[in-house]
């Protein structure tokens, strides 16, 4: 399969997921979240649910990336199959909504590229916030024009059992807000492994059954990097 198959007339897909996104009345809380998602996990969803539970977030928007800005040179899933993954994942769950936005463009997006148009789409109709883990907060001055990223929008950190988190930059803390409420650490690495080796009972733990019945039927990671390591 191939990318092809996403993509339907760009300003149709626009319009689409803005109505799923804003289609509350008045001021809404909308969340961001970004990632290879390779593959989507329970750690990411419980990431979700517990920060729209804790900042009173209308909706979750998922935004799989096409490439990994920050992970250049390590083989990416095809964008069909993540997103097919979280398509999976989210099906139940009307408060999580998945944006193509990444997937459609003809190169890779940053992050504040992305954010722009989300303010552009939703306009004084929403509060948007990023979330971003622990490890991308620690890399956070690498990225594209990082300092305008921060005061553009609010950002919720989610931190790491065990893992030292960096005080805000001075001057601007005031949008970036941090929360340990999701202690569940879950290696997208380690699933992968996992499935190289053919051992779905333990995938079934870490990923929705949805996910894990389709990385099996579709033999997913099963002839990555990390099924070398297995060898």
């Amino acid at each position: 399969m191939s990318l092809w198959l996403l993509r339907v007339n760009h300003r149709d897909t626009e319009n689409r997921e803005t109505q799923q996104i804003g289609e509350m009345p008045g001021v809404k809380r909308i969340a961001l979240y970004g990632g290879t998602f390779d593959p989507v996990h329970r750690g990411h969803l419980e990431v979700a649910r517990r920060v729209a539970e804790l900042f009173e977030i209308e909706k979750v928007v998922f935004i799989p990336a096409q490439l990994a800005p920050h992970k250049v040179g390590r083989h990416v899933t095809e964008p069909i199959h993540r997103y097919a993954m979280l398509a999976l994942a989210t099906q139940d769950d009307p408060g999580l909504v998945i944006s193509t936005f990444e997937l459609d463009a003809p190169d890779r997006r940053y992050t504040v590229d992305t954010v722009a148009e989300f303010q552009r789409r939703l306009g004084d109709d929403a509060e948007l916030f990023f979330i971003m883990g622990a490890d991308s907060w620690s890399e956070i001055t690498t990225w594209r024009e990082w300092e305008r990223l921060l005061k553009m929008t609010n950002h919720i950190v989610v931190t790491r059992p065990g893992y030292e988190v960096a005080p805000a930059p001075e001057g601007l803390g005031d949008r970036i807000f941090f929360t340990d409420a999701v202690m569940k650490d879950i290696s997208a690495t380690h699933i992968r492994r996992i499935a190289s080796a053919g051992r779905y009972g333990e995938l079934e733990q870490l990923v929705p059954q949805t996910v894990a019945n389709y990385i099996k039927k579709y033999g997913i990671y099963r002839n990555s990097n990390e099924a070398k390591l297995n060898s």
